[in-house]
């Protein structure tokens, strides 16, 4: 049974998502403080976890920040801070979705579910991608460049790994989040998409300036250039 773990001072909110979460079949702790958070996390614990970004002693980005020095778990934020800064913020410290409020429930659980089963399909797949001196373990769901472990988010092995699959092929943004949100809404949009490419030309090109592995095609999109040289 997938576990998750959700960091939120809303009482009355805690009450209604942990019903509509259990419902769906899933375990679920609460913590309501920083605090409350930094005694129950335990990393490889959790299958996702959901966080607030205003918390009475602290803030969610914080408590991201921290779990991504040692996992690679699945971050949601459900906030009501809605600000653009907020949000890429948020994906830039390595979450994999921001959910604003008010939102709908339906919608909420799909992005749930599809973040799980993302998740699960990549820690089940059994093959390697390697190009351009970086390395995909898909088995182990890690990846190196030049035999140096990158220390990658789901949402960033997700693109890389998604380009790796494709090389030479240029993919329009539409195509890009069509495969990696696979909702049935627009939830990530143009802008989401701009971060999480600069956030991993960041962590995977000699010169993320003047990127070799994943290039913009004008008007059209981005492509895996495994043909660089």
């Amino acid at each position: 049974m997938k576990r998750i773990f959700f960091v939120e001072d809303d009482l009355s909110l805690i009450n209604g998502l942990t019903f509509a979460i259990k419902k769906q079949g899933y375990e679920i702790d609460i913590a309501r403080t920083s605090l409350d958070a930094d005694k129950l996390w335990e990393n490889d614990k959790y299958d996702l976890v959901i966080l607030d970004v205003s918390l009475p002693d602290g803030s969610g980005f914080d408590i991201c920040r921290k779990i991504r020095k040692t996992s690679t778990v699945p971050v949601m934020f459900l906030t009501a801070a809605d600000e653009e800064t907020d949000i890429i913020m948020g994906l830039d410290i390595g979450a994999d979705d921001y959910i604003t409020k008010p939102f709908k429930l339906a919608v909420f659980l799909s992005r749930i579910n599809a973040l799980l089963r993302r998740s699960a399909n990549f820690s089940q797949a059994d093959s390697t991608l390697s190009s351009n001196g970086i390395t995909v373990y898909l088995l182990k769901g890690q990846c190196y460049k030049n035999e140096k472990l990158l220390e990658l988010t789901p949402g960033e092995y997700r693109l890389l790994t998604l380009f790796m699959e494709n090389p030479d092929i240029v993919l329009s943004s539409e195509q890009i989040l069509a495969k990696l949100w696979d909702c049935n809404e627009n939830f990530v949009d143009n802008k989401t998409l701009t971060v999480y490419i600069r956030r991993l030309r960041l962590k995977i090109e000699d010169n993320p300036k003047e990127p070799e592995n994943i290039v913009t095609v004008r008007g059209m999109g981005y492509k895996w250039n495994k043909g660089r040289g």
